[in-house]
């Protein structure tokens, strides 16, 4: 009921707003359980989505969500519940897997919607990145739930880095065709099966994003930015520091 009465303020809001574009709204079923598996370009990508769909959908969230003291904390708290978020603790990356794969089968097991992030973090610069095998494949293998890939839609531009006013613009979201891993039911312990399956699933979000695919996982991507801008701070700080010894003499 309280994810009703979310789905009906936040959602009818972002789509009286934004007026989000959706494709492909026929290739998730009326019921039953199936996986979304959507690219993911902004913390907004867990709204707009769940707003244009007419069944409730599940994502994982990190526990600090959850946890955070306060009245401020309680209230995010109860936010997330509300929009269907389930916590899972990561502070242990093996734990953290195994938990978000136990949450995922537990909601399908229900009949309900799983969603999630097959890159496990948020693109760093738009391109899609390597997908990761241990989560989508083993709870699609397990289950047997098809698997929905999902594109967002420039839902980055909303809100870039740095800016605290979203711009008011039309994100999209394209809805592809269920796939059917039935295929390789039993053999969800062999790591090329589980890597075959995710990069399908990769493949066909890529077709409906458009996106330039990069073949590394986005964690590792993250690193790099951060180390090559890191290098640049360091030069620059020690130019400065050249030009103002040359200023000196």
């Amino acid at each position: 009921m309280f994810y009703g009465a979310m789905k009906l303020s936040i959602g009818g809001s972002l789509k009286l707003a934004f007026r989000p574009w959706v494709e492909g709204l026929e290739n998730v079923p009326a019921e039953g359980p199936a996986i979304l598996a959507s690219n993911h370009l902004s913390f907004s990508d867990s709204f707009f989505l769940p707003a244009v769909l007419d069944r409730k959908i599940t994502f994982i969230a990190k526990q600090e969500y959850f946890t955070s003291p306060g009245v401020k904390g309680k209230l995010t708290a109860a936010f997330f519940k509300g929009v269907g978020q389930l916590p899972v603790d990561r502070s242990g990356a093996r734990g953290a897997g195994e938990a978000a794969i136990k949450s995922g089968i537990e909601v399908l097991e229900r009949g309900e919607l799983f969603g999630i992030y097959p890159e496990g973090t948020r693109s760093p610069d738009g391109r899609l990145y390597r997908g990761k095998p241990g989560g989508l494949a083993r709870v699609a293998l397990a289950t047997g739930a098809p698997v929905i890939p999902v594109a967002m839609i420039d839902t980055e531009k909303i809100q870039p880095p740095g800016k605290v006013v979203p711009k008011l613009m039309r994100p999209g979201i394209r809805i592809g065709k269920p796939l059917d891993f039935s295929r390789y039911h039993g053999m969800d312990g062999d790591r090329f099966i589980l890597r075959s399956v995710t990069d399908e699933v990769m493949y066909e979000i890529m077709k409906l994003s458009g996106q330039e695919y990069v073949d590394i996982y986005a964690t590792a991507a993250k690193r790099q930015i951060a180390e090559e801008a890191k290098r640049k701070a360091e030069e620059e700080k020690a130019a400065k520091a050249a030009g103002l010894e040359k200023t000196d003499e």
